[in-house]
């Protein structure tokens, strides 16, 4: 290859990326600024949660009638990534954001990952026409699109990267894609700061040597994130099973959803479980949380998303990790906000079989002094977690995929 055409193409990707960088960055500054208005109005205004059935009757038709080839979310574009064969319509981009704000506006428990994923896939995937790129080429713009959204939304760029690539590990990528994935997520991250749009900082402030004493303690707690993270994945399948074998009018799902989430708020103050619950899992930082409440969110984002809500889950894999490992403080001789952010990023991890990308996940948010915690927590989680994720469609090939094949073969069927 001549030196001007590797010029060009250099000039190209970089410009694309700058593009998706641009869109994806935006529209997650744009999410993460609805959402907070729809945090605060219901809080103002608590009866709008009574309004969850109409929200739900609204986003089941829509996507019946309109957004039939767009409703996978997240699972069309690790299908698209693995066999290509038609452009994302952009429309994932408008009805995702739409839902996800109705979702938050009216008390559903969910996250945003998954809106900005999405929207950023959608975003990506347009750039296939305007520059004609082949289906190789599309499978580099479905990653960045990934890490641009992820990036974008929780404020973490090396994770993002990481993330795009990693949720997709079993497939082949190429060093274009990894190194681009790293370029993308970086103009993603900062379009949202030339916004203005802040995101949570959380802090770790005391961390202890890591001795075998403490080590010890790691374990049961490293374990029991990776057993809330397998809970977490099969609550969410379950309620969608269920819902679609018992109500086959996919709008009715949500209305039906709506109302039993309505009367649940309602009569049994559940305020707590609404939304995606930041400001409690920042007190989950602080204070020792009741043993249940990882329980109870597990439950409601399961049953959220399965009745055909829309939003992501991994804001409320954090609220169940991190209340998960505040109650855990006052049994576990570890600081509470460093059992917190352990757990926090190990259920995570667990749930997508993304250990890489959470560990660094980690120490964007929390320092790097809490690495090696981290970094333990995320993967002894990520192998106790099961063999089943939240992604239907993710193809997880991993350390863990060998270790459970060979626990079948020896008759071992307890994951």
């Amino acid at each position: 290859m001549d030196l001007k055409k590797t010029i060009f193409l250099f000039g190209k990707w970089i410009l694309i990326c700058a593009l998706i960088g641009l869109f994806s960055g935006s529209a997650s500054a744009f999410l993460l600024v609805a959402l907070e208005w729809a945090a605060q109005l219901r809080t103002d205004y608590i009866w709008l949660i009574g309004l969850l059935p109409i929200g739900g009757l609204l986003i089941g038709m829509l996507y019946h009638y309109y957004g039939k080839d767009v409703v996978k979310g997240n699972n069309l574009l690790l299908e698209e990534y693995r066999f290509p064969q038609k452009v994302i319509p952009f429309k994932m981009t408008p009805f995702v954001l739409i839902g996800t704000v109705f979702t938050h506006l009216f008390g559903g428990s969910a996250g945003r990952e998954g809106t900005a994923v999405q929207m950023g896939g959608a975003i990506a995937d347009q750039f296939t026409k305007i520059f004609d790129l082949d289906n190789s080429d599309r499978k580099t713009l479905i990653i960045l699109g990934i890490s641009a959204g992820f990036a974008s939304v929780f404020g973490t760029p090396l994770a993002g990267a990481i993330f795009a690539l990693e949720v997709i590990l079993s497939s082949k990528f190429s060093l274009k894609s990894a190194v681009l994935s790293f370029v993308v997520a970086y103009f993603a991250f900062y379009t949202v700061e030339l916004w203005g749009v802040h995101h949570t900082i959380y802090s770790i402030p005391v961390v202890p040597p890591l001795t075998l004493h403490n080590f010890l303690w790691l374990i049961p707690s490293c374990l029991l994130f990776g057993l809330a993270a397998m809970l977490f994945s099969r609550s969410t399948h379950f309620w969608g099973s269920l819902f679609s074998r018992i109500i086959s009018y996919p709008p009715l799902r949500p209305l039906t959803g709506g109302v039993i989430l309505a009367l649940v708020f309602y009569y049994f103050d559940a305020v707590k479980f609404m939304g995606l619950g930041v400001p409690y899992i920042v007190e989950a930082f602080n204070k020792p949380n009741e043993y249940y409440d990882f329980l109870l969110k597990i439950l409601f984002t399961g049953f959220t998303l399965g009745a055909g809500f829309k939003g992501g889950e991994v804001t409320p894999l954090f609220f169940v990790g991190a209340t998960l490992g505040s109650a855990l403080s006052v049994f576990i001789p570890l600081p509470i906000a460093l059992l917190a952010g352990m757990g926090f990023v190990a259920v995570f991890a667990g749930a997508t079989h993304t250990p890489v990308a959470c560990t660094v996940m980690g120490i964007e948010l929390f320092g790097i002094e809490s690495a090696i915690f981290i970094a333990i927590a995320c993967f002894i989680a990520y192998l106790a977690s099961g063999s089943v994720g939240i992604y239907h469609s993710q193809n997880a090939r991993g350390v863990k995929y060998h270790l459970y094949e060979k626990i079948k073969a020896g008759r071992l069927k307890y994951f």
